[in-house]
């Protein structure tokens, strides 16, 4: 496939050999924040709580959730310790904001409790997790400057909320996008709806494409955009478009990509398909 890209121009007098190397140190340290000892990786249950008491073999005490927010119930050999703080008996956190969670640590554990799409979660975080201690990296696609695009950043008059569904079946998200990108790729038009980043100013889109199912995980994959340029300017570097947690764990509640968001073209770049996804050999 031969891709038009007025950036890689400006990428190749860089030099390839740094380019490479910018991209393996990315790669590098997206899978040993995955692979933390409290990382997505290390999670071993998602369990939603409700305003019934509830125990979990991964986590110490009951929990509940109701209008004064979530809650723990330890039982007299039980401890969790928050914020520095050793707590036993009976602890309330608090009613959490939407995307937003806290963490309590129990012995060598975290226990993560959330809330995602209207509900409280608890998710316990265990460093012996087999899917952390098997983790021997994400594959990828061989990094080509060729797939680092030029695009123009082009803001809505108004934020849009954004319903979009979850990895999680019946969860669904609502994100205020801010704007669309416009560029070119094998010289057809295409455009992503963008989300506010991660820093301000700095953008996040959610995608599929032609790839998606084949060689990368077929639920979403997500890149991270820097700031457009005063002229709303931007650099696509697909090469870095990565899977989300939902790619790894079944765990995890990643919002899918808006439905204009589905590229008809195959980007054949970044992360790809997960080992722990693929199929086991027959």
């Amino acid at each position: 496939m031969t891709v038009q890209n007025p950036a890689t121009e400006s990428v190749e007098s860089a030099g390839l050999a740094a380019f490479t190397a910018e991209w393996e140190a990315w790669h590098l340290e997206k899978d040993a924040a995955l692979a933390h000892e409290h990382g997505f990786l290390a999670i071993t249950g998602l369990h939603w709580l409700t305003d019934r008491p509830q125990r979990f073999p991964d986590a110490p005490g009951s929990w509940s959730t109701d209008d004064d927010g979530v809650s723990v119930v330890l039982a007299e050999d039980e401890e969790l310790v928050v914020d520095g703080t050793v707590i036993r008996g009976r602890h309330t956190f608090g009613v959490l904001p939407e995307r937003t969670d806290v963490h309590a640590v129990w012995g060598d554990a975290v226990i993560e409790i959330a809330r995602r799409g209207g509900h409280d979660v608890l998710r316990p975080r265990h460093p012996g997790h087999p899917l952390r201690t098997a983790f021997t990296g994400t594959p990828a696609y061989a990094p080509d400057p060729r797939w680092v695009v030029t695009g123009r950043y082009v803001p809505f008059a108004e934020p849009r909320p954004t319903t979009v569904g979850a990895s999680v079946e019946g969860l669904q998200h609502v994100y205020d996008a801010p704007g669309r990108i416009d560029f070119r790729i094998g010289g057809r038009e295409l455009s992503l709806t963008a989300f506010n980043g991660r820093t301000p100013g700095s953008l996040t889109v959610l995608f599929t494409d032609a790839t998606s199912g084949v060689t990368t995980y077929a639920a979403n994959r997500s890149l991270q955009l820097d700031s457009p340029g005063s002229d709303g300017t931007l650099l696509l570097d697909f090469n870095r478009a990565s899977n989300l947690p939902c790619a790894y764990t079944d765990f995890a509640t990643c919002p899918l990509p808006p439905a204009e968001n589905r590229l008809p073209v195959a980007i054949e770049a970044g992360e790809k398909i997960p080992h722990e996804r693929q199929p086991a050999a027959g």
